[in-house]
C-alpha cells in the first residue's frame, strides 16, 4: 500500500517513520495536526488507525480523536509546540482540546482573509511562512501572537497553498519539486534550517519506540 518515500530516504536514520492511513485514506497532513505533545486526528479514523497510531507514538503523546464536522483538521490548524491558529468556526469543544491536547494557546485567525488557517502557512518553534498576500499589518500580528519571525512568500512555483506545498520541523524541510531556488532559500532561511539539528525529543522517541517494540 506504501511506497519508500522521500521521508524514508531522508530521515530513517534519524526518526522513526509510523506509515498509516486515516479514515482509510493516505491523505495524512490535510487531516490532522500535531506537535511533540499531542497529535489531533479526525472523526473519520478507525478504531484500528487510533490504536496503531497510539501504539507507534511514544507515551508521552497524546493520541485524540475529535468528534469536529472540519474534519480536514490540517487545513483547519496550524501550530506549533507553543501556540496554534484555528480555523474560525470550529466548535467551541474542540478549541478546548486542541489546547489541552497539544498544551498550546489558541488563537482563532484568518490569514490573508483565509480561513483554513492550516493550508496558508506552515510553522514551527524557529519561524512561519504564509501566504503571499498577507498584508505587513497581518504579518505583525500573527508573528506577535507566535512568538516567531514570519515571512509571506510560496511554494512549488508560486503555489499559494502553503501548507500543501511543504511541511517543517525545527531541522528539516521538505517541499514539493517544484519549489524554485529562490523559495527554498526563503524557506531555509525563516526556518533557520542551516543551524538546526535533530533535537532531543529526536533521542527520546528513538528509545521510546525501541522501548516499545522490545
Amino acid at each position: 500500500m506504501f511506497e519508500n518515500s522521500a521521508f524514508e530516504s531522508e530521515l530513517a536514520d534519524v526518526i522513526p517513520i509510523v506509515k498509516t492511513s486515516l479514515g482509510g485514506t493516505r491523505i495524512i497532513g490535510r487531516l490532522c495536526a500535531g506537535n511533540k505533545n499531542g497529535l489531533l486526528v479526525p472523526h473519520t479514523t478507525t478504531d484500528q488507525e487510533l490504536q496503531h497510531l497510539r501504539n507507534s507514538l511514544p507515551d508521552s503523546v497524546v493520541v485524540q480523536r475529535i468528534e469536529e464536522r472540519l474534519s480536514a483538521l490540517g487545513n483547519c490548524i496550524a501550530c506549533n509546540d507553543h501556540v496554534a491558529l484555528a480555523h474560525t468556526d470550529l466548535d467551541k469543544e474542540t478549541e478546548e482540546i486542541i489546547a489541552d491536547v497539544l498544551g498550546v494557546e489558541v488563537f482563532r485567525q484568518t490569514i490573508a482573509g483565509n480561513i483554513l488557517v492550516g493550508s496558508n502557512c506552515a510553522l514551527s518553534n524557529r519561524g512561519g511562512i504564509v501566504h503571499p498576500h498577507t498584508s505587513v499589518e497581518d504579518l505583525d500580528e500573527l508573528s506577535t501572537l507566535l512568538q516567531v519571525p514570519l515571512v509571506a512568500g510560496t511554494v512549488n512555483r508560486g503555489s499559494e497553498v502553503i501548507g500543501a506545498g511543504m511541511t517543517v520541523n525545527d531541522w528539516t524541510a521538505f517541499c514539493g519539486s517544484d519549489t524554485t531556488a529562490t523559495e527554498l532559500s526563503v524557506i531555509d532561511s525563516i526556518f533557520k534550517l542551516r543551524e538546526a539539528q535533530p533535537s532531543s525529543i529526536v533521542d527520546e522517541m528513538r528509545k521510546s519506540l525501541i522501548d516499545t517494540y522490545v
